[in-house]
C-alpha cells in the first residue's frame, strides 16, 4: 500500500490570510449580499408526476402519495411572501439577488419580471431544486441551458450571470456553466470569506462562495433559529465581526433567504432588524452578486 500523499483536488490554503486589497465601493468595509432564493413550483411532487415529494418544509409528516400540505407551504412563498419581502427591500433601497430555478420562474414568470423592474438580479439555481451530484453531463448541459432560457424569457432578455446548485454540484458543473460562456460567477462554494478567481486559458471566471450558517433555512433543517430575534441576531453578529475587520482588509457576507421562511409574518421583522442594523451602520456595499463579481473580477485585474 502506498503511503504517498494523494493528488490534490482541493484548495485548503485559500489566500493564506493575505487576501487582494481591493477596497469596496465608498469605501465599505464588507459586501453585503441578501440572496432570495425562490424555489416555489421547482420542488419535487409526486401529483406533478415525480416519483417523491420534496422532504424539507415545514411539516414532518410524510406522504407516499400527492402531498397538498407541502404543496401548500411552498405555495406561500408566491402567494404571500414575495410581496412581503421585496417591498421591505424597497424601503431600504436594497438591491439583491433572486436566486430563481427555472421551472420556478417558468410557473411564475410575473416574480421573476417584478424581480427586474425593481432593479434586483435574477440568477439562475438550477432547473428544479434539486442537488447535481451524479447528475450525468448531457443531463446537466440541458438543465443550464433550459434555466437560462426561462429566467432569460421572463425577463425580457437578461439571462442569468450566475449559478447556484441546490447543496452539492456535480464534478462538471463549474466546467459546463465556463463552457457555456455567459455566466460571470456560481456560489457553488462555501470556503471563503470573499470571492476568488478561476480560470480555464483566458477565461477568468469568479466564485462567489454561499453560506448556510446566515442563512434562514436554519430555521427548518436544524431549529437553530427559535424566531426572529435568533435570527436577526446571528445575523448582525456576523456582520459586526467581518464590519471589523474589514477596516483592514476586504470582506464579503453572504444572508441566504428563501420565502416561505422569511417570508412569514413572525420572521419577516428579522430581515427588518438585519437591513436596518447594516444600512444604518455606514459601512456596507449591499449590493447584488453579479456587481460583487464585476467589482472584484476588475479589482483583481489590474
Amino acid at each position: 500500500m502506498s503511503l504517498d500523499s494523494p493528488k490534490p483536488h482541493r484548495d485548503l490554503a485559500g489566500y493564506g490570510g493575505k487576501p487582494p486589497m481591493v477596497r469596496w465601493p465608498n469605501g465599505a468595509a464588507v459586501a453585503v449580499s441578501f440572496v432570495v432564493n425562490f424555489e416555489e413550483g421547482a420542488e419535487f411532487t409526486i401529483s406533478g408526476g415525480d416519483d417523491h415529494n420534496e422532504t424539507i418544509y415545514e411539516v414532518h409528516h410524510r406522504l407516499d402519495g400527492p402531498d397538498p400540505c407541502i404543496e401548500s407551504h411552498f405555495e406561500y412563498g408566491t402567494r404571500a411572501a414575495w410581496w412581503r419581502v421585496m417591498d421591505l427591500f424597497d424601503h431600504y433601497q436594497a438591491k439583491v439577488t433572486v436566486s430563481a430555478c427555472g421551472l420556478a420562474v417558468e410557473r411564475s414568470p410575473q416574480l421573476a419580471a417584478d424581480a427586474i423592474a425593481r432593479g434586483h438580479e435574477v440568477s439562475a439555481h438550477g432547473w428544479r431544486w434539486q442537488s447535481h451530484a451524479g447528475m450525468a453531463e448531457a443531463a446537466e448541459r440541458a438543465c443550464i441551458a433550459r434555466t437560462v432560457e426561462a429566467i432569460t424569457k421572463a425577463t425580457g432578455g437578461k439571462r442569468p450571470l450566475g449559478w447556484h446548485t441546490r447543496s452539492a454540484s456535480s464534478a462538471n458543473t463549474r466546467r459546463l456553466l465556463m463552457e457555456e460562456g455567459g455566466f460571470l460567477y456560481d456560489s457553488d462554494a462555501y470556503n471563503d470569506d470573499l470571492p476568488f478567481v478561476v480560470t480555464d486559458g483566458a477565461h477568468r471566471h469568479v466564485v462567489l462562495p454561499y453560506a448556510f450558517d446566515t442563512n434562514d433555512m436554519q430555521f427548518q433543517n436544524t431549529q437553530r433559529f427559535q424566531g426572529a430575534t435568533d435570527f436577526a441576531a446571528y445575523v448582525t453578529d456576523a456582520y459586526d465581526w467581518l464590519a471589523q475587520e474589514g477596516r483592514t482588509a476586504p470582506r464579503m457576507l453572504s444572508i441566504g433567504l428563501h420565502l416561505r421562511m422569511i417570508g412569514r409574518p413572525g420572521r419577516i421583522g428579522a430581515l427588518d432588524r438585519i437591513l436596518a442594523h447594516i444600512t444604518h451602520s455606514g459601512a456596507a456595499w449591499i449590493a447584488p452578486r453579479a456587481e460583487i463579481a464585476k467589482y472584484w473580477l476588475a479589482a483583481t485585474s489590474a
